[in-house]
């Protein structure tokens, strides 16, 4: 059994430097690196490095960004045969400033992840009699990701949906179609219509997702933590400190450790908590699927942080 990542494939293009631009100011930066990306591509690397079967489905441009892309996702175990190259437009890019204390500010340009369609909903048709769960986002068109999630939910696989970047125009016929969302704080508050900047909004945030349809809401708040809503149960689990050098893709971390223990058998619960280890792991590290643990790294953390 495998799970399915069907969602975005970019080049990061990163800039770093002592603090965020405002608007219309011109700031000298210290570094600048390019690394592989997306929040598909990002979490399907972070299933494959836990050593889970893990398929990618998506497109990149017909260019030395897209052949960079599939590489790099076979070097870290992705299965990328239903990547599909699309010569017509440029692979998608995402333009990353990251500060000293780790904050990031992200531009996203499409390119091939824009063309995502019902052709690429029909390679992953094939692979679900297979898979126990599909992750999905929305840098990729929403009602791409409608039918997938309409097509995960007939064959009784696990939908688990990253509601980011937010979009306010969310089809109210997909959360239904949806087991798992995890939203941070920014993308909850989007999603809702009022801020959420704690673990109490959290929950208020997390209590409407569900009646909007959704079977479980996880909503990730950083270094506070992560709730948690289920129809028997609402949780909290805090976050692990950590030195937080770069959170680029430490959402990403979150829900492939979280895909991968529920993939083990675990509760939704201890699910949580290997997403949060994840998570915290790759704040520590600059880049965004660099900064993703294999395993010896991640059982590593978890049995060091469970004995402290």
């Amino acid at each position: 059994m495998s799970i399915i990542v069907l969602g975005s494939i970019n080049i990061d293009l990163v800039a770093t430097a002592p603090r965020l631009p405002v608007a219309g100011e011109t700031l000298l930066g210290q570094d600048f690196f390019k690394a592989p990306g997306g929040k598909g591509a990002n979490q399907a690397v972070a299933l494959a490095r836990l050593g889970i079967p893990t398929h990618m489905i998506g497109r990149v441009g017909g260019d030395s960004f897209g052949e960079e892309l599939v590489s790099s996702l076979q070097e870290s175990g992705v299965r990328t045969e239903n990547i599909f190259v699309d010569e017509t437009v440029s692979s998608g890019v995402a333009i990353i400033a990251v500060d000293v204390k780790g904050e990031n500010q992200i531009i996203v340009i499409p390119g091939a992840n824009g063309h995502v369609n019902e052709e690429d909903i029909k390679r992953l048709s094939h692979l679900l009699p297979e898979a126990t769960a599909l992750l999905l986002q929305f840098e990729i068109p929403i009602p791409t990701v409608v039918l997938a999630a309409q097509a995960a939910q007939e064959a009784g696989v696990t939908v688990i949906l990253d509601p980011a970047p937010a979009n306010k125009d969310v089809p109210k016929e997909l959360y239904p179609l949806v087991d798992i969302i995890t939203p941070n704080e920014v993308e909850a508050g989007q999603l809702v219509g009022f801020p959420v900047d704690g673990e109490d909004s959290a929950r208020k945030a997390a209590t409407v997702l569900r009646q909007w349809g959704v079977k479980n809401a996880i909503v990730k708040l950083g270094a506070k933590g992560v709730v948690c809503a289920t129809a028997e149960e609402t949780f909290f689990v805090p976050a692990f400190p950590v030195c937080t050098v770069d959170t680029t893709a430490a959402g990403d971390a979150f829900n492939g450790g979280l895909a991968a223990a529920l993939h083990e058998g675990l509760s939704l619960h201890q699910a949580a908590v290997w997403g949060a280890a994840a998570g915290a792991i790759a704040a520590t590290k600059p880049g965004a699927q660099p900064s993703l643990p294999d395993k010896m790294t991640f059982d590593t953390f978890l049995t060091v942080t469970s004995d402290q």
